[in-house]
């Protein structure tokens, strides 16, 4: 794998539907393609977004590259649209595994149908699940959301706002 530093380029900020992002310059993707060892799927990146630090993947839609600033990288980043912001990137090698939570596991492991609903979703979709209820701060909504996410997998109710899986 051929290593190159964090890379600094200046780009406007743009937006798409509610999506702000950057382009990435050729000259940059070349140069995460080559640390990454691959130009398909999503890569992880870090770097700073006008030196504030940041962690992000970077996706490609409509056929063009782009780095999606959310508020945690960019503070009122969709207010911003159109300032021009200094950004550095290089590939994120590093482990972004989120293990899921024991109560989660307990409950897939108590609920047959609900786990292999769970098995058969695509990575991504677990990942969301296992992410959102990872992001809740108290053990009541812990709890809360894991039977709504059992509830969800077996087909009855909604679960992070969706209705279907």
């Amino acid at each position: 794998m051929s290593i190159c530093k964090q890379l600094r380029f200046k780009s406007k900020l743009e937006i798409i539907g509610i999506n702000p992002f950057v382009f990435i310059p050729d000259k940059v993707l070349d140069c995460i393609f080559k640390q990454s060892d691959k130009n398909k799927g999503p890569i992880p990146v870090c770097g700073t977004i006008n030196t504030v630090q940041y962690k992000q993947t970077l996706l490609r839609y409509s056929g063009a590259w782009r780095l999606y600033i959310n508020t945690a990288m960019l503070k009122n980043s969709p207010k911003r649209i159109g300032e021009k912001l200094d950004i550095t990137i290089a590939f994120d090698p590093s482990d972004r595994t989120i293990k899921p939570h024991p109560g989660l596991l307990k409950e897939l492991d108590d609920n047959p149908l609900a786990k292999i609903k769970f098995n058969s979703l695509p990575a991504s979709r677990q990942n969301e699940i296992i992410r959102y209820i990872s992001s809740l701060k108290t053990e009541k909504s812990v709890a809360r959301n894991i039977t709504r996410a059992i509830d969800f997998l077996s087909g009855r109710g909604r679960f992070a706002g969706r209705d279907k899986l």
